[in-house]
């Protein structure tokens, strides 16, 4: 699998992240296709801070913990981010976190597809 490619695919769901909600690595890796790729899916997210439309402080890991935060310049970014939209975060966890999570193959709108 082409990293640049898949990295690609990955950005492209992640635009689709309704405001307001997050979704998993897994989810998203799930919906391309390449189940075993969440970590791969991480990387994506890591690479992404300097790509401005993707947004990365949506996805979190499959029990909503915010796994990524250390990628966000300061420690309480990706929760003042997502907090910002809605989502209740507390001890770098979402609360609620079903309530909040979008599932990219079971949600409709989302444009881009495999």
């Amino acid at each position: 699998m082409e990293n640049a490619g898949f990295f690609e695919r990955v950005y492209e769901v992640c635009r689709q992240i309704p405001e307001g909600r997050v979704t998993s690595y897994g989810a998203i890796a799930r919906y391309l296709g390449s189940p075993q790729s969440a970590r791969m899916v991480g990387w994506a997210m890591n690479a992404s801070h300097n790509i401005d439309d993707v947004p990365a402080h949506r996805v979190v890991n499959r029990n909503g913990l915010l796994s990524g935060k250390s990628h966000f310049g300061g420690s309480d970014a990706m929760a003042q981010l997502l907090q910002a939209e809605g989502v209740p975060v507390e001890g770098n966890q979402i609360v609620n976190f079903e309530k909040y999570f979008w599932d990219p193959a079971k949600e409709p709108g989302v444009g881009f597809r495999q």
